[in-house]
Order: structure tokens, then sequence, then C-alpha cells
């Protein structure tokens, strides 16, 4: 499959800007691959397609906040600095993006905050966009770390043109995420709400939390038509022991066994046993799934509905067919249902 597969048409005013008003009352389409039947639910009806032992695989990692502000010595122009991940906690070194990127320099200082105590250095160009800086601040570790919270913003995609707002905290968040180092939220999560979750777990509905810290990698776009020579930014992964146990006891069982998200389902696929099943895994992972591909651990998904020739698409597609996804994405458009962070959602079963 090549690239251009992967395009078509989306209305500009069906980009969320805002979260649905309740988690769990989203919109929800329900794709049945079996019958390649289509429904049109809420999020909350989830409910109705599982039993007790299925399994649901939740991301539980965490989004900190991420973007920066700060200004560049002498000139004091206005630069964006974007967390991408910590290099060096000791020597507090950062992998970050800058905007605008052709004002900054090795050398170059950048000043945050009204007090300007929080200082950062650019050490090295890695990319057109990408710099590593040195932070430079008085005080322990677990200080500065707490500086880069209170000046932070939640990393609202860039798609969401508007500022943001107190409950983004909040939304911009799974009710289930324990784990920090993400710079965006695994979104299929942000539609569970404290009482949907009670109410599966009472049905008896295993959860299984894994840990893929999302990184920018999964929305950078992909500009080679052929998709083989694509490459994936690497993203840090975790699943223990405990999840391994839950979900080969679903495979075993013929349980439904359901990634929310592409996130959750990336870090299933990267740590697959010989025999089919799921190992614990502790490290890194670049996995890209396009089709043709054979999944081997989740029999269903939850996720949200992607952006035109973006890698999230691209594995959706995989999962449910070419072919079913383009239909379901017409549909999608012709009856409103909302896209990207904060869209609707879609059950693949």
């Amino acid at each position: 499959m090549k690239l251009s597969h992967f395009g078509f048409n989306l209305p500009n005013e069906l980009l969320a800007e805002y979260p649905s008003e309740n988690r769990d009352e989203s919109r929800l389409m329900v794709l049945n691959r079996k019958e390649q039947t289509i429904e049109h639910k809420q999020f909350k009806d989830l409910i109705d397609y599982f039993n007790e032992d299925d399994v649901l695989i939740l991301n539980n990692t965490k989004v900190f906040p991420a973007r920066l502000y700060g200004n560049k010595e002498k000139t004091g122009a206005r630069i964006e600095v974007f967390l991408l991940r910590e290099l060096n906690e000791e020597q507090r070194l950062w992998d970050v993006l800058v905007d605008p990127a052709r004002k900054i320099r090795i050398g170059n200082k950048l000043y945050f905050g009204d007090d300007e105590t929080l200082v950062a250095e650019v050490i090295d160009n890695t990319t057109s966009r990408g710099r590593t800086l040195r932070f430079l601040y008085d005080g322990s570790y677990k200080e500065f770390r707490s500086k880069l919270t209170e000046l932070g913003e939640t990393p609202l995609p860039k798609y969401i043109k508007r500022e943001v707002e107190p409950e983004d905290e909040e939304r911009y968040q799974t009710i289930f995420a324990k784990n920090e180092g993400a710079v965006a939220a695994p979104t299929a999560g942000l539609h569970f709400s404290r009482h949907l979750l009670k109410r599966l777990e009472i049905k008896g509905v295993n959860f299984a939390e894994v840990t893929l810290h999302v990184g920018l990698g999964t929305f950078n776009p992909v500009e080679v038509e052929d998709l083989s020579k694509h490459k994936m930014d690497s993203e840090e992964l975790k699943i223990d022991a405990k999840a391994v146990e839950l979900i080969n006891k679903g495979i075993n069982e013929k349980r439904r066994v359901c990634a929310v998200g592409t996130t959750a389902m990336r870090a299933i696929e990267s740590a697959v046993s010989s025999s089919g099943m799921l190992n614990e895994a502790d490290g890194w992972t670049n996995k890209f799934i396009f089709p043709p591909y054979d999944f081997s651990i989740a029999n269903s998904m939850i996720t949200n509905f992607h952006t035109p020739k973006s890698t999230l698409l691209m594995m959706v597609s995989a999962f449910a067919g070419h072919d079913f996804i383009k239909r379901a994405y017409e549909e999608a458009i012709k009856e409103g249902y909302k896209f990207y962070s904060y869209g609707d959602a879609m059950l693949i079963i």
C-alpha cells in the first residue's frame, strides 16, 4: 500500500477543538469486521460489547506540560520550546523542538518565567527543528521538575488554534494516567469516565495496563510514497508481568481482547513471542504498522478518527481492512463525526 491510498478530504469543521461535554458521551461508531456492518452509538454503550473476563488494554501514560515559552537573550524574542524527552537527568539535558527554529543557534540562551530563574542553553542542533538544551537551575532535580511543571502548558495538538483553557489540564489526560512521560495523550482513552470504568469492572471486564509514552513520532507526517521506507521515532515502552498474565489468559480463553488506542496496540504488537503470545517488555519501540499486517494479540480495538495520511489511520486500516475503513470514514464525514484528539471514537470488533 502507498501513502496516496490514505488521502481523503476532511472538512476543517470536523476537527474537534473541544472535548465532548461528558467523557463517555462522545459518539461511537461500531465496526463489525465479520458482518461488515456499521452502527452509530454513544461511547457509554461500549459496555454492551464486553462480557465477563474480556480484557481492555489501557495505556496508562501520563501527559506532562511539555510546551514552554521562553525569551531569547539580548533580543527578547519569544520562543516556543516543546520538551520531547529527557536525555540526562543529572546534566538536565533535553531533546526539544523550538519554534521559530531559524532564530536558535548553538550557544544561545533562553530565559523562562517572570523571574527568569530557569535558563536553558542550546548545546546541539540535531535536526532542522530539533535541539538539545541544557537547563540551568539552582535547585534540586525535584525542584527543577516542579519548575518545569509550573511553567509548562498542556501540550494540545497544533491543530487546536484556541488558547489552552483550565479544563484542558484535566480533559487532555485519561482518568487512568499514572506514569508521566507522554507529550501527547493516548486519545482513545480520553472517552472513559470513572462511572463507565466502574460499570465495566462490575460486569467482570479485566483491565490490563501497559505504558507507552507517546512522543511526536506518532504524529510525524509520512513523507514517502513507499510506506516501507518510513521510519517511526522510538517511544518508551513498559509491559509488566501482571498485564502479560491478564492478556495471555484472555487470548487462551478466546475472550474479547481489546486494545484501547493505537498506542496500546503498538505497545503489545512490539512484544509478541514466537508463539503469538505477549511478553514482558521494558525498552523502546519504533514499530510502524500498516497494511497488510497480521495482528497477534488484540482481536478488537477502540480508536479515534484520524487525519489523512497519518500513521494512525494506516494502523487502523491494517486492523479493520482498508476498504471497510474507507467506507466508515466516508460515513463519519457524512454524519458529522468529530476527528482527531478531542474527537469521537470507533470500536472495531
